[in-house]
């Protein structure tokens, strides 16, 4: 049976390597990766340390499976992030050098050194945005929507008016469980799509 409850400060471990076994694109990212823990810095701990009532855990009896974690207000949340998560990071990973071809790890720490700011075009209407990551063993069986749900009404509950998220073109079964769920397309990207929907209004 699978519980879907808020997340906790020691499901943290759980999180992040759920993070890097769905990384790419929904697969296991491990061996793309030599420092496993630099996805999880940049797309899950920092929700589930600065917005905690945000972040929810699919747990089944082998423990956490799967997560969806949110920022309410997505300027904001950069904000803090600026002034609260990033400059521990930056003093633990340096600047990549310039004029060298990226490792896969280069690109994440050029991503905590200069991270990109949400356009400002979406968040008037889509204030909100998620990532949510399921193991292989949790789909097909409803939880995606479950916590999805959860998170929905959350947000609803916050007075949020909408919320965005980002998915590559390539995730082609991820943009297929958003759509079903009522989440589609607002803008293109040169590497996918940002999808949205209305909560609100």
């Amino acid at each position: 049976m699978i519980n879907v409850r808020p997340a906790r400060l020691d499901d943290l471990d759980a999180l992040y390597r759920i993070c890097l076994q769905t990384g790419d694109g929904g697969e296991d990212a491990t061996a793309k990766f030599e420092d496993p823990q630099l996805l999880g810095h940049i797309f899950v701990g920092p929700y589930a340390v600065l917005e905690p009532s945000l972040a929810f855990v699919a747990e089944d009896d082998e423990g956490v499976s799967g997560y969806v974690v949110g920022a309410l207000d997505t300027a904001e949340f950069e904000d803090s992030l600026e002034q609260s998560w990033w400059p521990e990071l930056r003093e633990q990973y340096p600047r990549p050098p310039d004029g060298v071809e990226p490792t896969e790890d280069q690109k994440l720490v050029g991503w905590i050194h200069n991270p990109p700011r949400t356009p400002a075009a979406y968040l008037d209407e889509y204030p909100s945005h998620l990532h949510i990551n399921l193991l292989s063993r949790t789909r097909g069986q409803g939880v995606g929507g479950l916590l999805l749900t959860t998170l929905l009404d959350a947000l609803r509950a916050k007075g949020s008016r909408g919320l965005h998220l980002g998915v590559w073109a390539t995730n082609t079964r991820a943009i297929g469980f958003y759509r079903h769920l009522g989440i589609t397309e607002i803008d293109k990207t040169d590497t996918g799509f940002v999808l949205g929907t209305r909560l609100s209004g």
